[in-house]
């Protein structure tokens, strides 16, 4: 395919605009209108158990006795009080997630560049895209200059993938994995620059989708609130049919129809539970209240009792399970692979660094290079601000034909130039003109290093004294210096409450959208049982739905799964009979944490 120019590029007239915002409506995902008073307040009585509450408290009122219709009715205050500070509270948190979806793009129209707000970018649009922009629709790649793309947000993948140009009249495909065209709205851009075509927008990107699935999944009663609905409509009836029995008997047999139905009444009182109510809404107040002193936001006062009962937990992975940021774990140099623990980097392994350092930008935005950032100050020798010792002077950038780059860097106190080079193992090797024999070798300690889920970088440096500059990477005289292995860490505390669930009789299940491999790595770091049976999301869609109740009921990890499939996992615990909690942080998780029985939102972001 021949290599489009931007500058070429038309784009849409303001009229083309237009026309597409009446067809296909604004670029954004449509939020429902926030609750009133009036309707907090009619989602509150039109439970059974607040029925029984105000009708116990005007049934008092009318007989005469003040002061117990006065304690009922303000226990129905006090319920709609906690429901309205909860959902005002959890408005205000949506409303800013909400915003994440509605970011400013540089487009294309008229042959002119221009800002404008993420909502009016239609289908037809070019945007240009930069590190550090929120991509604001589903788009194809016509040019691309080193772009890589965060898509944690939809796939769970904890490192950024790389993107190629593809071809703008083909279709769009799903999210997940290296070397594809497509870009996707809500991802962020870590790294690069490229020119996209906008192919989907609204609610018809992948973000919308989920959004749709969002709106399609139904709230449900907690168990509890459904028997005590049951409970309630039982006694109700039964004090309904004596009540009447008693004011009839009454009646025909003492000609007194008014104490005969005051006599009704007062059975009826006796035998209604008005106790429950209130009871259980104190301690779903006190539930709600004392889980805030931890942080944690009750949408529903009632789904606290549910937290008690649960028997499958299905953990999302990034961010949840994981920091959802890069760290060097292990490098290899000198023949020895050496651990990174707490920062703390060996003589050995200190020229690795360096030189990955160097192969770094000064401010980086992709985590992978902020990994190797961060050890800087560690480096042995009491070398810090590597950047400040020399002049940059040029990049060879990654390409899809040679997956590594270098940076070009100026030593004043030589007068020559050092090149620092990092990319694949197999890209750095060839840069290196290794031999066979030294390759095989080589690719023996990337496989035992990527056997513990890490993702590993070639590290190579050279050093040039001409002043005029190759054409190409390969001109230059590598010295391969070593890997690094990276990896997403897992939080400290995650392993401890693994086994407190399991002490708990809860099974853990693990639900992801990255790698088998990762998964496993992950799983067997954390203590998750049958960690080696994996389930991915090409096999889950080829089964049927009583396959797949047969197969959760001993697999404990689903590996590169779409937000869709983990509904479906989330539905056939439910199904065969489990109460189920969901936690995640990422926009990919919003349907199944809804499906759910306890939907578990987290994050600090």
């Amino acid at each position: 395919m021949a290599e489009i120019d931007p500058k070429e590029l038309k784009g849409l007239s303001e009229t083309e605009v237009i026309e597409k915002i009446k067809t296909d409506g604004y670029n954004e995902i449509p939020s429902s209108k926030p609750k009133s008073i009036f309707r907090i307040a009619f989602d509150v009585l039109k439970e059974p158990m607040f029925i029984l509450l105000v009708t116990c408290g005007v049934l008092y009122l009318f007989l005469g006795d003040l002061q117990e219709a006065i304690m009922l009715l303000f226990f129905v205050f006090v319920v709609m009080g906690i429901t309205f500070y909860q959902e005002k509270k959890t408005e205000r948190a949506l409303e800013a997630l909400r915003d994440l979806s509605s970011p400013r793009a540089l487009v294309i129209r008229d042959k002119t560049s221009k800002r404008i707000a993420g909502r009016e970018v239609v289908p037809g649009d070019f945007v240009i895209l930069s590190e550090g922009d929120r991509v604001p629709a589903d788009g194809i790649l016509i040019w691309n200059s080193n772009l890589s793309v965060d898509e944690s947000l939809l796939t769970g993948e904890s490192a950024a993938v790389r993107k190629t140009t593809g071809d703008a009249a083909q279709s769009m495909a799903r999210p997940g994995g290296e070397e594809t065209p497509f870009v996707y709205s809500g991802t962020m851009v870590v790294q690069g620059q490229a020119v996209v075509v906008i192919k989907s927008t609204g609610m018809s990107t992948e973000l919308g989708k989920i959004g749709k699935a969002i709106n399609a999944a139904s709230d449900e009663s907690t168990f509890l609130q459904k028997e005590i609905n049951n409970l309630v409509k039982v006694v109700a009836l039964i004090g309904a049919v004596l009540c009447s029995a008693v004011f009839i008997i009454y009646g025909y047999t003492r000609h007194d129809w008014t104490n005969g139905f005051l006599a009704g009444l007062s059975l009826a009182m006796a035998m209604l539970p008005e106790e429950f109510p209130v009871v259980m809404t104190i301690f779903f107040a006190l539930g709600a209240w004392r889980m805030s002193h931890k942080h944690v936001l009750t949408r529903k006062v009632a789904a606290i009792e549910t937290l008690g009962s649960a028997t499958v937990l299905c953990v999302d992975k990034t961010g949840t399970l994981t920091q959802n940021k890069m760290l060097i774990k292990q490098v290899f140099a000198g023949g020895q692979i050496y651990d990174i623990n707490g920062g703390v980097i060996p003589e050995r392994a200190g020229k690795v660094i360096e030189y990955g350092i160097l192969s770094c930008r000064k401010d980086p935005f992709d985590p992978m290079e902020k990994a190797f950032k961060n050890l800087e100050s560690a480096l042995p020798g009491g070398k810090s601000k590597i950047h400040e010792s020399y002049e940059f002077v040029k990049e060879y950038p990654l390409s899809k034909k040679m997956l590594a780059l270098s940076h070009v860097w100026k030593d004043p106190a030589t007068g020559g130039c050092v090149i620092a080079c990092k990319g694949a193992p197999e890209a750095v090797m060839d840069l290196c003109h290794l031999s066979e024999n030294s390759r095989i070798q080589l690719m023996s300690v990337v496989n035992e290093l990527a056997s513990h889920g890490l993702r590993i970088l070639g590290v190579a440096g050279a050093s040039f004294g001409s002043h005029e500059l190759p054409g190409d990477q390969h001109d230059f005289k590598y010295e391969f210096l070593g890997f690094t292995g990276l990896a997403d860490p897992v939080r400290p505390e995650v392993a401890g409450s693994i086994k407190e669930c399991y002490e708990a009789g809860i099974r853990v299940v693990m639900i992801t959208g990255d790698y088998p491999g990762t998964a496993r790595s992950i799983a067997a770091e954390i203590g998750l049982k049958n960690s080696a049976d994996v389930i991915t999301g090409e096999e889950l869609e080829a089964m049927d739905p009583q396959e797949l109740k047969h197969r959760v009921t001993g697999t404990d990890i689903f590996a590169r799964v779409v937000p869709e499939q983990k509904l479906k996992i989330v539905q056939a615990f439910k199904d065969i009979g489990e109460v189920t909690a969901m936690t995640g942080d990422g926009v990919n998780a919003a349907p199944a944490l809804k499906t759910s029985h306890i939907g578990i939102a987290m994050g600090g972001r």
